[in-house]
């Protein structure tokens, strides 16, 4: 950190994984590409930590030397100075080029939900994660529930989510449409939409033994592995999802126009466990900066 300010530091390409992406799963990091020769860097530059400080924690302000941190203006294509990315959760967020007025800065800031003096609480940390609950025996049991409460909409909600992990994806669907407007927005819903998506692709897919094998035999057959992960994040098992997604990454980030990042986007919206889905974005984005 900057020694007159605890809120700016200098980012080095050694140090980006801990000290940009890392830390903006917690707090958004604002990187300043900049040069000592350009006079509209040393207009924005002071404004940025002037909003640093006042800010108070709320970001972030990675400052990145085009001259001596050639790597990054490469991995993030810098054509001019200066430039400004917002990373938050990873990912990049946003960002834009030129000196922009202080009024133009905040409303940047604003429109990303940073606000003055604003942190973003860290997740509670749990002892040990619940013990995993068979699909076919939950399912059994909410049915049980609906036929002693059938106008309680929300089992009828757990029963779909259920219904999804046991492989029974027209039905969870069926339901999913019958819900109430309260409850077609709450969390779990929107989740088991994004999981249904996942389920259309394993429609006359082949089995998850299959996909396997197929696997063993060729491990760049990424078609495979897309289909494997499908099966799963529907399933489920959710890091062994990520995990084959984000080994597609790794073999080649342009199949299928993008595919890769596109099936760890769509993860990330079913996965429930905010810590997995941290890790293997972290994960997704040192890949795509390679």
């Amino acid at each position: 950190m900057s020694a007159t300010s605890p809120h700016v530091f200098d980012a080095t390409a050694e140090g980006f994984e801990t000290d940009v992406l890392k830390r903006s799963m917690e707090t958004p990091v604002l990187l300043d590409f900049w040069a000592e020769w350009c006079g509209p860097c040393k207009t924005l530059g002071p404004i940025l930590e002037k909003l640093a400080d006042e800010y108070n924690g709320a970001f972030v302000l990675a400052k990145v030397d085009v001259e001596s941190q050639q790597e990054l203006g490469a991995a993030f294509q810098i054509r001019s100075i200066p430039t400004v990315v917002l990373v938050k959760d990873g990912q990049l967020a946003d960002g834009f080029q030129g000196a922009l007025p202080e009024g133009q800065l905040r409303e940047f800031l604003k429109h990303h939900g940073i606000e003055p003096g604003e942190v973003a609480p860290a997740a509670p940390a749990e002892d040990e994660a619940p013990a995993a609950i068979d699909p076919m025996i939950e399912v059994a049991r909410l049915r049980e529930a609906i036929t002693a409460e059938p106008d309680k909409a929300e089992l009828k909600l757990d029963l779909a989510l259920a219904l999804l992990q046991a492989g029974e994806a027209q039905e969870a669907e069926r339901l999913l449409d019958a819900l109430p407007a309260n409850l077609e927005t709450d969390d779990r819903a929107v989740r088991a939409r994004a999981r249904l998506g996942f389920a259309a692709l394993l429609k006359d897919a082949p089995g998850v033994d299959a996909l396997n094998a197929a696997i063993a035999a060729d491990e760049g057959d990424l078609r495979s592995r897309h289909l494997l992960g499908a099966h799963h994040i529907v399933a489920g098992r959710s890091q062994e999802g990520l995990e084959q997604f984000i080994e597609m990454l790794r073999r080649n980030k342009q199949f299928e126009d993008g595919l890769p990042r596109k099936a760890l986007i769509d993860a990330f919206r079913v996965v429930e466990d905010e810590d997995l889905v941290g890790q293997y974005r972290r994960k997704m984005s040192a890949l795509l900066l390679v």
